[in-house]
C-alpha cells in the first residue's frame, strides 16, 4: 500500500473548511482538535481522519490519523471506517502492539487488494497514533502524511515520509514498514498529524512553534492550515493537534 466530512466554515482565512472539531480525554488532561480543508485541485476532498478517545475495559485509548487519498477518496473512507477496528481486533494488542499495528496495516492493505473491483484504482496515506492510558504512543505510517512530536519545544520527527516513486522505495515500505513507538514523557506537549499539504510547505519545528504558542489545539490545527494557505499551498491540507499538557 504505498498510499493508503462536512460542513461549510471560515476561520482567519481558511477558505472552504470542510471539517473540524476538538475534543478532550475523559479527565480533561489531554486535548484535541483537528481542521481539513480541500486544496485548490479540481476533484473532490480526498482527505479523511479520525479523532477521538473511546473506552474499551479498563482502558482509554486516544485514536488519531490522517488519511490522505490518491485518485479518489474511496480508499481513505474504507481506512477510516476498518483501520483502527482492525488493529483492535488483534488478539495480541494489549501485549504487542507494534507487531499488532504492523499485522493490521498489512490486512487491511489486502482487504483493500480484494475490494479494488469496487474501491477502484486510488489509494491514500496512513498515519496514525494510538495512546494507551495517556501513557505510551504507538505512532505508524505509510506513504508521506507525517507524525511529529514536541519534546521541550524542538521537533521531533516521528515517521519517515514514503516517496514510493522507485523500486527502492516500495521495497523499502514493504521490507522496514514504517512503524514507531515512543513514550510521552515529561517534556512531551504537543503532538502533530498532518497531510502533506502541510509538510510540503512547512518545516517540522516551525510546525511545532505555531502549536505550541496556541493553548486551543483547535485554533492551532487552524492556524496551521492558515499559515500553509499563506505559503501557497495547493493540494488538501488535513491536520490533528494532540496537546498532553
Amino acid at each position: 500500500m504505498d498510499k493508503l466530512c462536512c460542513f461549510n466554515a471560515s476561520y482567519s482565512g481558511i477558505r472552504s473548511a470542510l471539517n473540524y472539531g476538538k475534543g478532550r480525554s475523559h479527565e480533561g488532561i489531554i486535548k484535541y482538535g483537528f481542521c481539513l480543508v480541500k486544496g485548490k485541485a479540481n476533484h473532490p476532498m480526498e482527505d479523511y481522519h479520525v479523532a477521538k478517545f473511546v473506552q474499551i475495559q479498563e482502558h482509554e485509548l486516544g485514536l488519531f490519523a490522517i488519511y490522505d487519498g490518491h485518485l479518489g477518496e474511496s480508499v481513505p473512507a474504507y481506512l477510516q471506517k476498518h483501520l483502527f477496528s482492525n488493529i483492535l481486533k488483534e488478539e495480541e494488542f494489549w501485549v504487542d502492539p507494534n507487531s499488532s499495528i504492523s499485522k493490521a496495516y498489512e490486512k487491511t492493505d489486502q482487504a483493500i487488494l480484494s475490494h479494488s473491483s469496487d474501491l477502484g484504482r486510488g489509494g491514500s496515506t496512513a498515519v496514525t497514533a494510538i495512546l494507551i492510558n495517556g501513557q505510551r504512543l504507538w505512532v505508524a505510517n505509510v506513504g508521506d502524511s507525517r507524525a511529529v512530536l514536541s519534546r521541550g519545544g524542538e521537533a521531533v520527527q516521528m515517521t519517515i515520509d514514503h516517496e514510493p516513486n522507485t523500486n527502492t522505495e516500495r521495497r523499502t515500505i514493504e521490507n522496514k514498514g514504517g512503524f514507531v513507538s515512543n513514550m510521552p514523557d515529561a517534556n512531551t506537549d504537543i503532538l502533530i498529524l498532518a497531510s502533506d499539504g502541510l509538510w510540503k510547505v512547512m518545516a517540522n519545528q516551525e510546525a511545532v512553534d505555531i502549536a505550541r504558542r496556541i493553548k486551543d489545539p483547535l485554533k492551532a490545527a487552524k492556524q496551521l492550515i492558515t499559515e500553509a494557505l499563506e505559503k501557497e499551498s495547493k493540494d488538501d491540507i488535513s491536520c490533528i493537534v494532540v496537546r498532553f499538557r
